[in-house]
């Protein structure tokens, strides 16, 4: 479902703007529409109140909870299960903030990830998109909703730009507070500025080499990290808000004082932050996570070389939540009806 879809269904169960808005931003602040000091009876037209319940029904549907998978870190993992019997994955971030998934599988396919495995299954829309924003406001509060899950958000830009719109109003997020995160793509730079929202952004860069980038991230537009940083720069300067970086940290591969020569040529002075996350290892996955004293040794020269950079710990690795692991492991786990198949 996607949002344009439940505002046409509710004008034409007679809804007018403000009434519009009072459902959508009771249903992604995850509140009963019987919240609120108006009655809904006083309020509401007789034609929506009746048409209300199935609306709500639908709604509650789109999104489950299958499993939880609480970290020590104050993170906890949520295998969410859709109404097609797909699953995606939501984390529950420390400081209120909320990752949730865009696409089920990726077309990207980056070799060190477990989500683009299996390549892109279907695209999640708008409003399971803010669906599930909503199921973890059941448990605690989000003032933060990264799109860093499962999928590439620019290639299921219209769904994840209507999400961000209604989570950035109805949804009561700070539009700083909401980071679009991308490996790169042309259309991203155009589309992300003509938004009511402005979304901070976050740009997948891992390497300063563009054939080393053309191997990890097979499928991404073929931008060159000059040229993503580049555009990354403007949209920072023209919203005010830093982008963030992001660089999985291989042991081997992308840790070298080659690359941090690279990094400190391109983001020295930079209006960003480089977050800098050694690799959460995945099962049957030959990449390996650097020494933690061999990450703090390249934030330290980084920093040296003005370069801002935030060694960041990957969320849930005490429950093995990589992106995708989740998923992967229930998709493998027999049901009880079922026999084991092996393949």
């Amino acid at each position: 479902m996607r949002i344009e879809d439940l505002r046409q269904r509710l004008r034409a169960a007679g809804a007018g703007p403000a009434h519009e808005r009072r459902v959508l931003r009771l249903w992604t602040q995850a509140l009963p529409q019987d919240s609120g000091k108006r009655r809904p009876a006083d309020f509401l037209p007789a034609s929506l109140l009746a048409a209300l319940p199935q609306i709500e029904s639908e709604l509650q549907g789109l999104v489950r909870l299958q499993s939880a998978h609480p970290g020590a870190d104050g993170s906890e993992r949520l295998l969410v299960a859709l109404a097609d019997g797909q699953t995606v994955e939501s984390v529950l971030l420390p400081r209120d903030g909320l990752c949730v998934s865009s696409q089920v599988g990726c077309a990207v396919g980056c070799q060190f990830c477990m989500t683009g495995r299996d390549g892109l299954i279907r695209q999640v829309g708008s409003a399971e998109i803010v669906a599930q924003v909503a199921l973890a406001r059941t448990r605690r509060p989000v003032k933060k909703v990264v799109f860093m899950g499962m999928g590439e958000p620019a290639h299921n830009l219209d769904n994840v730009l209507e999400a961000i719109e209604l989570l950035g109003t109805a949804g009561n997020i700070g539009h700083k507070n909401l980071v679009f995160s991308t490996v790169g793509d042309p259309r991203v730079f155009e589309r992300l500025p003509q938004g009511a929202v402005k979304p901070a952004l976050a740009l997948s860069l891992h390497t300063t080499k563009p054939d080393l980038r053309q191997q990890l991230l097979p499928r991404a537009p073929r931008m060159t990290p000059e040229e993503i940083v580049a555009a990354g720069e403007r949209y920072a300067r023209a919203t005010g808000y830093p982008i963030q970086y992001q660089w999985t940290l291989l042991e081997g591969i992308n840790d070298g004082d080659d690359e941090l020569e690279g990094i400190a040529r391109l983001l020295a002075g930079k209006y960003g932050v480089l977050n800098m996350i050694p690799y959460n290892a995945v099962d049957g996955l030959d990449f390996r996570r650097p020494t933690w004293e061999r990450a703090a040794e390249i934030a330290r020269t980084l920093h040296r070389r003005g370069v801002l950079t935030k060694l960041r710990q990957s969320a849930g690795q005490d429950v093995e939540g990589g992106c995708g692991q989740l998923r992967a492991r229930a998709a493998r786990a027999p049901s009880i009806e079922q026999p084991i198949a092996f393949r």
